[in-house]
């Protein structure tokens, strides 16, 4: 039954795409104020935010303000809640994560750099990563330990704050005193290693904004690693396995 219906389903999926090859315009203001008026939900918290196009004829991509992204019917009657798939050559692509990657490069280059801790490449830079971490991480300390590796071969490692037990934790008074202290690098490297450092408090710290920022990115565990293309890889990779994901080995 799984089969006849997955098939039925990939290749709707690719007729329709073919039907319709343009995608992710602003819906007409007549069809957005009627999703509008049919999705609003405050009582749920949920409140239509944009609503534009999708790759199926008759469906719209309808984005909730501070929620997640559904594929509704132009009436409103009706919406999934989950990613869509195209049928490519034999390969199943989802566009879904796809629109999530663009979202995530777009929201992660408001950040300026000079609010993360960097750890530069070493000679000259072939690609760089974004990654969310926290202290008390066990991968997260694993992976600082790949980080010279990665630096050697031209890997820049920016670190965005994402304290694990949210703002009120340890975990996120610690990512303060690194972020507040003279020298970020040393501080955060030193902690990883669970060595004795001094914690600082400084209230221009980005260390609560980079919190929500991975909230809203999707982080939903440490270390979370962000690519250049907004690619987001979970957990530990090797220096080795980072270099193959990257296509650098």
């Amino acid at each position: 039954m799984f089969n006849l219906t997955f098939k039925a389903f990939t290749a709707f999926t690719l007729t329709a795409l073919a039907a319709f090859a343009f995608a992710g315009a602003p819906a007409d203001k007549a069809v957005t104020e009627k999703l509008k008026a049919a999705l609003d939900n405050p009582a749920m918290g949920l409140k239509v935010g944009s609503v534009s196009t999708s790759e199926i004829p008759g469906m719209y991509e309808v984005q909730f303000e501070a929620g997640p992204m559904v594929y509704a019917t132009g009436n409103g009657q009706y919406f999934i809640l989950g990613d869509l798939f195209q049928v490519s050559d034999g390969q199943y692509v989802n566009l879904a994560e796809k629109r999530r990657d663009a979202e995530r490069v777009a929201r992660l280059a408001e950040v300026d750099t000079a609010d993360m801790i960097v750890f530069p490449a070493t000679g000259e830079r072939r690609a760089y990563i974004s990654v969310f971490t926290d202290i008390t991480c066990f991968y997260c300390q694993k992976l600082h330990k790949e980080v010279p590796e990665l630096n050697k071969r031209g890997i820049e490692v920016r670190y965005l704050a994402y304290p694990r037990g949210g703002v009120d934790s340890e975990g996120y008074r610690q990512l303060v005193g690194a972020w507040c202290a003279p020298n970020q690098q040393d501080a955060l490297t030193r902690l990883k290693n669970k060595e004795s450092v001094p914690i600082k408090q400084c209230d221009d710290n980005p260390v609560a904004e980079q919190y929500q920022i991975g909230q809203e990115l999707g982080v939903r565990g440490t270390p979370a690693m962000v690519t250049e293309s907004g690619q987001m890889i979970p957990g530990y990779q090797s220096a080795d396995q980072l270099m193959v994901t990257l296509g650098l080995d």
